[in-house]
């Protein structure tokens, strides 16, 4: 950072100004010197400046004045106040106007300078997640959805109402890869929560464990390996979103937990004996049918309808076929220009290819392809062979292609439940096996297994 910081010294004493300009150079740093209130908020107003040391007293203005017209320009400019008075009630007054510190004259520089450094380390972290939330604002921003369909439009809808609803929960249905995590963090961005923590924890990702203390947090000491004192995903997102993803698989006794914290906004670290109370909106989201998991018993009865309050249902992408061209398009784009390729157009054929297409993946399947196409081309003009779709379904396919879905549907868990045991059936229990003839890792096989009370 040193090299390309800029100060600003608003100072009256011209020895002063010197001394302080002069070590600030020695240091590397870019110094730029004002003698009044005026002059410094002048130069403050046509420069970007990363600190600024403001004197308390000066000719024209207080130093509380000229803070809180830098304050309206800035918000994360470091600012020192200077003062030879050492009065409590102004070192006060100006921490709460915004100032990072303060330091009475005469000091000793190289203790300034140790403020200095501290500083610049806070303000340069807080322009960067300023930087960052920025970022996403514009990643999830509203013109960032896809899709011209009725049932999008339902959707954007429906996101815009939620969006500055307050903390309510709500609760995100569909099938895998239709993008209720995109959904989640469009409305966290388009929030009045955007400035704080969105965090996001797939329940099916750690044992029941490591879930509880990683939402929760725990005391040292808890168990074993609990050396030191952590605190949990809501605690981190106090004043944000918490996105519980594939909620529909938690275990049990967390749903018992969520519950608790869904009712009363408070819970206790894992060996806590105190209520923490935080203020976070929950986005959670399945793609189970959860109505059948509670009458299965495997989900709470009142937990689902605490969940179930604002509830959205997005449609795969079989049921968007409006949309299919026009998301193409924008992946297309979107990675021509990421893989810096010389993408020019998309052969009629392979928009037809597309269209015909199940796509069971959804938008993340088409996504891939469509990445996969344009890391891999060799031509300006993407054709049919360039998106390796039947390949895949040759692949993963082959023996379910002459399979036929019956008039009045079928529970896709229970033929779920009957592949994983002809699985284990043809390999005669061998684990590693059967979760290779089913395309999962053995984790993957285990936790379906264990879902199904094979285990």
């Amino acid at each position: 950072m040193i090299g390309h910081t800029r100060v600003l010294i608003i100072e009256d004493e011209q020895l002063i100004r010197w001394s302080l300009k002069q070590r600030f150079h020695n240091e590397g740093y870019i110094a730029d010197e004002a003698e009044t209130g005026s002059q410094g908020l002048e130069l403050f107003a046509s420069n970007i400046y990363d600190l600024v040391m403001l004197d308390y007293k000066l000719p024209d203005l207080t130093g509380i004045e000229v803070l809180k017209k830098i304050r309206e320009q800035d918000v994360d400019v470091v600012v020192i106040l200077m003062t030879a008075f050492g009065r409590i009630e102004t070192a006060v007054e100006a921490i709460k106007l915004g100032a990072y510190d303060f330091i009475g004259k005469p000091f000793q520089i190289d203790e300034l300078m140790i403020k200095v450094e501290r500083g610049l380390e806070t303000t340069q972290l807080k322009r960067q997640v300023r930087n960052y939330r920025e970022k996403s604002k514009k990643q999830f921003g509203f013109d960032r959805l896809i899709g011209e369909c009725e049932r999008m439009k339902t959707v954007y809808r429906f996101i815009m109402d939620v969006a500055g609803s307050g903390g309510s929960t709500i609760f995100l249905l569909g099938e895998t890869g239709t993008g209720k995590d995109v959904v989640a963090k469009t409305i966290h961005y388009n929030s009045d929560r955007a400035e704080q923590p969105f965090v996001n924890i797939t329940c099916t990702a750690l044992s029941e464990t490591l879930l509880e203390s990683e939402l929760f947090g725990h005391e040292r000491g808890a168990f074993t390996d609990a050396k030191h004192q952590k605190p949990g995903l809501f605690e981190l997102a106090n004043g944000g979103t918490v996105y519980l993803d594939e909620v529909g698989d938690m275990p049990p006794a967390l749903q018992a937990k969520l519950l608790r914290f869904l009712e009363e906004k408070a819970f206790r670290r894992i060996g806590g004996i105190r209520d923490i109370t935080v203020d976070v909106r929950i986005i959670a989201a399945t793609n189970r049918n959860i109505q059948k998991a509670v009458a299965e018993g495997r989900f709470r009865e009142d937990l689902f309808h605490r969940l179930n309050v604002i509830t959205l249902e997005l449609p795969p992408l079989r049921e968007r076929d409006a949309d299919i061209d026009l998301l193409t398009r924008h992946f297309v784009d979107d990675y021509t220009r990421e893989y810096r390729k010389n993408i020019q157009q998309i052969d009629p054929p392979a928009f037809e290819r597309m269209r015909s297409y199940a796509w069971p993946g959804n938008v993340r399947e088409l996504r891939n392809t469509i990445e996969r196409a344009i890391i891999l081309s060799k031509s300006p003009i993407l054709r049919v062979d360039d998106f390796v779709i039947g390949q895949q379904e040759d692949n993963k396919s082959l023996g379910l292609r002459g399979l036929q879905l019956p008039p009045d549907g079928v529970d896709l868990e229970d033929v779920e439940a009957q592949l994983v045991r002809q699985a284990l059936d043809r390999t005669t229990g061998n684990q590693t096996k059967a979760a290779k003839l089913l395309h999962l890792s053995r984790d993957q096989l285990r936790y379906r297994m264990e879902k199904l009370g094979l285990l």
